[in-house]
């Protein structure tokens, strides 16, 4: 009995998270700040590039919003896909569609990276697009997170999101692969 309690205060405590308000800065679209950062990566990221990735960044994450069917907090939504009740929506499944849609742009002085967090803890493992400037390490890079307030795009340097540790996806992988 015991441990059940337990666990439903964990699975409680999940749902609530989930629940979180959204921060006024997340709910105000800053392209033009988004895009101002990603130049300030390096002098050689082209203007219009950086533009354009912040502009897609805030569109196609609020139609994948739409498209996901958005209603909740992102891990009562996980809940809705895992049951079946929504199409799609997980964290990897906004950072694959977000990434997918910049893969488009052909872009020629920036790189796409992708990032886990929570890999090796208790808390819910996470998965995100990461922006750097072409030949940078995903550390230097700037975080394009669609799933963390469901839609509403947060951005952020990497080592300024005290939220998520995030790590190499191909370490991760290389990590859970030697595990088994």
């Amino acid at each position: 009995m015991r441990i059940l309690n337990g666990l439903l205060c964990v699975l409680a405590a999940f749902f609530l998270a989930g629940c979180v308000t959204v921060p006024s800065e997340v709910l105000v679209p800053n392209q033009v700040g988004l895009a101002q950062a990603i130049v300030a990566l390096d002098p050689a990221v082209a203007p219009e590039e950086a533009a354009r990735v912040a502009q897609i960044s805030y569109s196609y994450s609020l139609q994948l919003r739409e498209e996901y069917n958005v209603t909740d907090g992102p891990l009562l939504h996980n809940a809705k896909v895992n049951q079946g009740l929504r199409p799609r929506g997980l964290c990897w499944q906004w950072a694959d569609d977000l990434e997918a849609r910049l893969w488009q742009e052909d872009l020629k002085t920036l790189t796409l990276h992708r990032a886990i967090a929570n890999h090796d803890n208790i808390r819910i493992e996470h998965s995100t697009v990461v922006i750097s400037a072409k030949g940078d390490s995903m550390a230097e890079g700037i975080v394009l997170d669609s799933w963390r307030y469901g839609g509403r795009l947060y951005w952020s340097e990497v080592v300024e999101d005290n939220r998520y540790n995030w790590e190499e996806r191909a370490k991760v992988f290389a990590l859970k692969k030697a595990r088994q």
